[in-house]
């Protein structure tokens, strides 16, 4: 039996995860789904966002999905559950697939995984006001066993996905000790991957290479924020945040989640697209050993979208429910 750690959150976050639980409800295999808090309803109720419970939980648990949570800015003793789970947790690597889909919105020829480092850069979370308020400062952290962790995982992934390429992206030409030391870790780890090819890449340059040429890349690996920008950037191109699915993976836990935010407006609209999470159901099949059964929820989704059968965003007519269902019946 696999426990399943659901995190629904805010907004549209328990819609989105109640979606993707009945999906894994239908297929043959034996879960037990534990439901815990996180996120700023949690924080106005109890007065964390991220209470120890929910953290041991996932620990304990074969892995987690988890909905979304909104962030609102300048509230005292507030923090990023995300950021501070992720940290908590070591959930060292996002794996962010970005893979063409059957929908007119989506360029063809695109299969790419981006490889984030997840725990430290510039949401290390070291900041502080100085001189009277009038000048703000973060500190970026990197460190070796960060950098090398996460090439090394970009590279694993590269050999079992039988990718040929990896693309380093950094900005070591300006950030010269931060990104300087990601970057000589990254070309000492690649020495022991000959038969993968090592690509570097500003981070300018490749933010403008996905717009032009997104096919051409298999596997990206960077640091934190550039990550999350270059991530979100490339989704468009393969139907937008409704369908990106992502994973948060370390040494012993792992939570997967949709991409997209809380998104307020959408709740009890029926217009929240469940793909995203469905998808990161998907992953966390494949997580798990299920590999037939994520290959089979994933194309089930595909096979709704070829045929319409999408929420508004992707141009369709069905609610959030009746996606969940078609899904279903596809399964």
């Amino acid at each position: 039996m696999y426990q399943i750690c659901l995190l629904p959150g805010d907004g549209i976050g328990p819609e989105v995860i109640g979606c993707a639980e009945e999906v894994l409800r239908a297929l043959p295999l034996d879960f037990e789904f534990i439901h815990t808090e996180i996120g700023f309803s949690t924080y106005t109720r109890i007065g964390t966002p991220l209470p120890d419970s929910t953290l041991e939980k996932i620990r304990n648990a074969s892995a987690a999905l988890f909905g979304a949570v909104t962030t609102p800015p300048n509230i005292p003793d507030y923090f990023s559950p995300v950021v501070r789970m992720r940290q908590s947790l070591e959930l060292y690597a996002n794996l962010r697939p970005i893979r063409s889909i059957p929908h007119p919105s989506s360029r063809s020829g695109i299969d790419l995984l981006i490889v984030r480092e997840n725990t430290e850069g510039l949401y290390s979370g070291i900041e502080r006001l100085e001189e009277d308020g009038h000048r703000a400062i973060t500190e970026r952290v990197i460190t070796r066993k960060g950098s090398e962790r996460i090439v090394r995982k970009a590279f694993e992934l590269a050999r079992q996905m039988n990718r040929k390429t990896v693309h380093l992206v950094h900005k070591a030409n300006v950030l010269r000790q931060t990104c300087g030391l990601f970057r000589s870790v990254a070309l000492e780890v690649a020495k022991d991957y000959p038969d993968i090819i090592m690509n570097e890449m500003l981070v300018d340059t490749c933010a403008m290479e996905l717009v032009r040429a997104p096919e051409q890349f298999e596997i990206i690996v960077t640091t934190n924020l550039f990550g999350d920008i270059l991530s979100d950037e490339a989704c468009m191109f393969v139907g937008g945040l409704g369908v990106a699915a992502s994973g948060n993976i370390g040494v012993d836990s792992a939570v997967f989640e949709p991409v997209h935010g809380s998104a307020p407006p959408l709740v009890g609209t029926g217009k929240a697209n469940p793909t995203a999470a469905i998808l990161a159901a998907s992953m966390m099949l494949d997580y798990l050993g299920e590999k037939d059964q994520a290959i089979h929820l994933q194309n089930s989704v595909e096979n709704c979208i070829a045929n319409g059968q999408v929420t508004p965003d992707l141009g369709g007519v069905l609610s959030t429910s009746q996606v969940t269902e078609k899904i279903i019946q596809k399964l």
